[in-house]
């Protein structure tokens, strides 16, 4: 779904058959200018976005950014301000500040994280928790907040992960069938599999065909005591139980990825509100 469909849905699914509250109080030539407040500290996001939904509602709106995706923003500010018909503002109101609450919480809490380990190499990465139809904007504000994206989506990259490899039949046949799967389907895509424990990236290592090891629930030790293995002959990623109060030992084991669920399945949404201006 690009953006013009998403915003074409969502609009529909606020409006219906007709914002009646706006057809029965204000007439539908009026002009009007409001302005995007900020209520609460943060990393802004989804600004283009909501430039996006008025210019759909209007092509000539006026939208003037003060603000741009990526700012850091305190209680108070303005992010933009918009001149448009007063129907167009009205309706593309909700849609606007959802969209915007949302993404400008996920790049907040993703800058908390990146900053927690900006002194390690380790990137956060960003995984497939995430909200259905509204995943590239929640991704797009994980890049906004300083992080990597993972894989989009289920085709775009291999990831075997512990089901995949027990329903196939074990580690070393879920390499050999997937790599003839690629090379039969002419397939350029890379290759990451889960690991459960030392003994799993052992007989990885011994079986080669992929391209990264993603070290699932390792302690920090665990997982220090597995990069030694790899030796750097596969990128690694460690996942599960890491927050941001641990991250910082997970980064200091050198570990080249660092992926966190929790950037956008447990992000809260940033306090904002799209206010009228009367002259």
């Amino acid at each position: 779904m690009d953006t013009k469909q998403f915003i074409a849905a969502a609009l529909q699914e606020d409006i219906g058959n007709g914002d009646h509250s706006t057809l029965a109080s204000i007439p539908a030539d009026a002009e009007g200018r409001a302005v995007l407040k900020i209520k609460e500290d943060g990393i802004l996001a989804g600004v283009q976005l909501a430039q996006d939904i008025f210019h759909y509602l209007q092509p000539d709106a006026s939208f003037t950014i003060y603000k741009n995706d990526g700012d850091t923003i305190t209680k108070g500010e303005t992010a933009f301000e918009v001149a448009a018909k007063v129907h167009t503002i009205l309706q593309a109101e909700r849609l606007a500040l959802n969209c915007m609450q949302r993404m400008s919480g996920i790049a907040t809490i993703t800058h908390q994280y990146v900053e927690k380990i900006k002194n390690y190499k380790s990137k956060i990465l960003d995984t497939r928790k995430t909200t259905p139809l509204f995943r590239a904007f929640e991704k797009e504000a994980v890049h906004i907040g300083g992080g990597h994206n993972h894989r989009m989506g289920l085709y775009d990259m291999i990831m075997l992960k512990d089901n995949h490899i027990d329903f196939c039949g074990g580690i070393e046949k879920a390499i050999d069938k997937t790599n003839a799967y690629l090379q039969a389907n002419n397939l350029d895509l890379k290759i990451e599999i889960e690991t459960r424990s030392l003994d799993d990236v052992k007989r990885i290592l011994a079986k080669g065909n992929i391209h990264r090891i993603m070290l699932d629930n390792y302690t920090p030790e665990q997982l220090a005591e597995a990069i030694q293995l790899i030796d750097g002959r596969y990128e690694t990623e460690a996942s599960g139980g890491i927050t941001i109060d641990n991250i910082e030992a997970y980064a200091a084991t050198g570990v080249d990825y660092i992926s966190v669920g929790a950037i956008i399945h447990h992000a809260v949404s940033l306090d904002l509100s799209l206010k009228a201006q009367i002259s």
